[in-house]
């Protein structure tokens, strides 16, 4: 089965994007200081000043699974922790974060567990939590439906910021594990755990340890915030060359856009234990291992690329795991032996 049988094609979205780029760009200034592609928006107000950082994203059908479980919490840490995580990539610091939420008709048992959610997270990160909208949409969606999207701005030096310019061949690649599927690939995931009428979020399959399917896609998306931070103070930040979120798209769409022409990111596979929950669904599914690994973060929801000297091996809080390195090559940035 593939990512598109269950009614998501990534191709389809990226071509879209790409005939719109250039009525983006026509909106551009001086002030803009990167390009369509990037983890987050950067904007300069004024010469000298820090970089403005920002980032907008959803959890996706994660929504689905919060709704089976009766669950709304986590689903508001979700969206700051991923959210976080985009523009941690370009290395920086959450400043404040605004929800949008949107359903058929308002839930008032419901709303208060998202936004006590969006509160603990952006708590956790520092960052404070502005305010939002909520919009009551009948005839958009279904009875009983919600959906999620939220808006995170941060801000980095100039001297600090993070683009990947700086990686070169023989840098070292490092994985952050994940802590489950996090906010992508969960039209994949239900049409195979959910969608069959004999199997369902209370199913607890042997290979999950006993946690049920439900309790596992509902694991909250992973903030690395903490942990490069513990990396910065370690070997310092000039010595992080690049940072790719392992978001939408996987290994395959989110780390080439970190690396520069001619160099390619040499992953090894075999180098993490790969979580249960993306085993059983690739079996479920017969997903190949290609589409795997371009659909879902495979257990590494951070990748970072390190000077040769770095060495994450001895931050246990991280649990940093060396992946490969990065070698000379002019057909592709990043390479997967699957």
């Amino acid at each position: 089965m593939k990512y598109a049988d269950s009614g998501v094609n990534i191709d389809a979205a990226a071509r879209a994007l790409a005939r719109s780029k250039q009525a983006v760009r026509a909106t551009w200034d001086a002030r803009v200081k990167s390009d369509l592609g990037s983890f987050g928006g950067l904007y300069q107000p004024a010469p000298g000043e820090p970089l403005l950082v920002a980032s907008v994203d959803g959890v996706g059908t994660k929504v689905k699974i919060a709704a089976a479980m009766g669950r709304y919490d986590t689903v508001g840490q979700d969206l700051v922790n991923h959210c976080v995580d985009d523009i941690l990539v370009q290395g920086a610091e959450p400043l404040f974060f605004l929800d949008y939420f949107a359903t058929s008709k308002l839930d008032e048992a419901v709303l208060p567990q998202v936004i006590a959610g969006f509160a603990r997270a952006c708590g956790e990160n520092g960052c404070a939590l502005l305010g939002g909208e909520t919009a009551e949409m009948p005839g958009v969606y279904l009875a009983g439906e919600f959906d999620l999207a939220g808006t995170i701005v941060g801000r980095v030096l100039e001297d600090d910021l993070i683009d990947g310019s700086t990686i070169a061949a023989g840098d070292r690649v490092w994985g952050l594990p994940s802590s489950g599927l996090h906010t992508n690939g969960y039209s994949l995931a239900r049409a195979l755990l959910l969608d069959p009428p004999d199997r369902g979020v209370a199913d607890r399959p042997a290979v999950l340890d006993g946690e049920s399917v439900g309790e596992v896609l509902l694991a909250v998306h992973r903030s690395y915030l903490t942990d490069l931070r513990t990396i910065w103070a370690h070997c310092g930040r000039p010595a992080v060359h690049g940072l790719a979120h392992i978001t939408g798209g996987g290994f395959f769409d989110n780390v080439p856009r970190v690396v520069p022409d001619g160099l390619c990111v040499v992953i090894d596979p075999t180098a993490w234990t790969v979580p249960p929950i993306f085993q059983l669904i690739a079996d479920l599914g017969r997903v190949a291992p290609q589409e795997m690994y371009r659909v879902f973060n495979m257990g590494i929801g951070m990748i970072v690329i390190a000077a040769p000297d770095a060495d994450l091996t001895d931050l246990a809080a991280v649990g940093a795991i060396q992946l490969g390195s990065v070698a000379t090559n002019a057909e592709r940035k990043v390479d997967l032996a699957l």
